[in-house]
């Protein structure tokens, strides 16, 4: 949390924090307890139940906790997804997204997930951006941890960012990201709550003393069961450093030299993932994370160890190889080369430069999906699901297929079409009807079709659907020309038609 002095509620000189234990009687002129600590929010605050909440709903912010308008989050990297290891330390990445911020604080902390009041582990910082809080239960006496950890009156910890980390995340645009230790309870507590709330804030300043009313405030959680020790995800060892050869948008959706926001990613190179993880010769989607890497809707951002970067922000790692991975870009408004590493364990590849626009449209149509100097878009009946293309054309790929007539709905598959309302990021799974913020427009040759869905598809993570009705056009192979925002979509594709 931040505002233009000390962080959250306190009007005070900014460098130090004053905090005075409640309850002394103001005529005593003495107060009980005095701590000092660089900037960060009081505790409490990261909407643990029974705590102070949010600190827009402790007063010390305003506006709306996780306002759809805002189009921004809160996401963590768990290395070991939805699960813990009792007494095994996980180091976590707190990313908070929003593309039209420039400022970013936090507060995060580990409850019993059934027992909120109960501390599950405990935090260390692991550079100067962020420090660790000791608390008593009431909030009457805090401050920051002593090497030999927390007085016994005072269970209750919270990490959070300092005065430098506040400071060195200043001018980062659409997304800054915190990291540090946890160390679950050497025995299994049953299921962990990990509460954490986020500011995402403007470089300008509010008027002395007053809470800045652009600050966007975002909280979540995430729940991690317990494994049992020596059981779990694989654990790499990896310290040799990955190369990075090329990067490209997915192949069978252009392929483009560029991204956007949501954008899949494929990444070539070479020791991208340790040949030995059984995760690669897996019986079902070999490479490919499973339901048990997400926690609740969040997709993973280390998968076996595997993460990858994309200008400071982690993306959502989907599948490994050691020569190939491919991951969904984060949300941010850069735009511009920005550079891409590839983390294997404990080593780190150089960076790899690859530009980033605002958009980066492309349909499902495979290179292979094509017949006669023809490229055929990958499209679907929604009454049967069989595909549409010349049936003869289709049985030689394998395909039930048909062409489409005059009025039938299929549905054609895309990504990076940017934002959609309501506001749906990146690397969530997505529950909600919604449909593309820019105007998009689709025709066969020169007719219009009508559109009856245009937005990113149920259950899936950064998949877009576009239900469309075709349009009374005589026989034949027509070119399907898009446009998004006014803007062609370059691909040169084709449907057939046949009454």
């Amino acid at each position: 949390m931040l505002t233009n002095s000390d962080g959250c509620c306190h009007k005070m000189e900014r460098k130090r924090k004053l905090t005075i234990a409640k309850g002394a009687a103001i005529a005593a002129a003495l107060p009980f307890l005095i701590w000092a600590y660089e900037t960060g929010p009081d505790p409490g605050v990261a909407g643990v139940p029974n705590e102070n909440g949010t600190c827009t709903q402790s007063g010390c912010h305003v506006g709306t906790t996780n306002n759809p308008a805002n189009k921004g989050g809160i996401s963590v990297a768990f290395p070991s997804g939805s699960t813990y290891t009792p007494g095994v330390k996980q180091h976590l990445m707190v990313t908070i997204s929003d593309p039209s911020q420039a400022a970013w604080g936090f507060e995060l902390t580990a409850r019993v997930a059934s027992a909120p009041g109960t501390m599950a582990g405990t935090f260390a910082s692991t550079d100067s951006l962020t420090q660790v809080i000791c608390s008593t239960t009431n909030f009457q006496i805090f401050r920051p941890i002593a090497s030999s950890g927390c007085p016994a009156n005072e269970p209750l910890l919270y990490v959070e960012h300092t005065l430098a980390g506040y400071e060195d995340s200043r001018g980062h645009t659409g997304s800054y990201t915190y990291q540090f230790d946890w160390t679950p309870p050497a025995a299994s507590v049953g299921n962990i709550t990990i509460y954490v709330a986020a500011n995402a804030a403007t470089l300008a300043q509010p008027s002395a003393g007053n809470a800045n009313p652009n600050d966007h405030i975002y909280a979540t959680t995430f729940t991690l069961s317990a494994l049992a020790p020596g059981t779990g995800p694989f654990s790499c060892t990896n310290i040799t450093q990955p190369t990075i050869t090329s990067i490209d948008s997915a192949s069978a959706y252009g392929g483009y030299p560029y991204f956007a926001s949501g954008t899949w990613l494929e990444i070539k190179g070479t020791n991208l993932a340790d040949p030995s993880d059984p995760r690669l010769t897996a019986a079902t989607n070999p490479g490919q994370w499973t339901s048990a890497d997400f926690n609740g809707v969040n997709a993973p951002t280390v998968l076996d160890g595997i993460s990858v970067s994309i200008n400071g922000s982690p993306a959502y790692v989907w599948y490994l190889s050691p020569t190939q991975i491919n991951v969904q870009a984060p949300e941010d408004s850069t735009t511009g080369n920005v550079n891409i590493t590839v983390t294997n364990c404990k080593a780190t590849s150089a960076p790899y430069s690859f530009m980033r626009q605002a958009l980066a449209p492309g349909f499902l149509s495979p290179t292979n999906y094509a017949s006669g100097g023809h490229p055929y878009m990958v499209a679907t009946f929604n009454s049967d699901n069989a595909y549409v293309l010349d049936t003869a054309l289709g049985a030689s790929f394998g395909l039930n297929s048909r062409p489409a007539k005059p009025g039938d709905l299929i549905v054609a598959y895309g990504i990076g079409f940017g934002d959609v309302t309501p506001s749906i990021l990146p690397g969530v799974i997505v529950g909600v009807a919604n449909t593309l913020v820019n105007p998009f427009t689709v025709s066969f040759g020169s007719t219009n079709a009508s559109l009856v869905y245009w937005g990113l598809a149920g259950n899936f993570v950064g998949l877009y659907e576009f239900y469309i009705t075709v349009p009374n056009v005589p026989n034949g192979d027509y070119q399907i020309n898009a446009k998004l925002n006014g803007v062609a979509v370059p691909q040169t594709m084709y449907l057939t038609v046949h009454n």
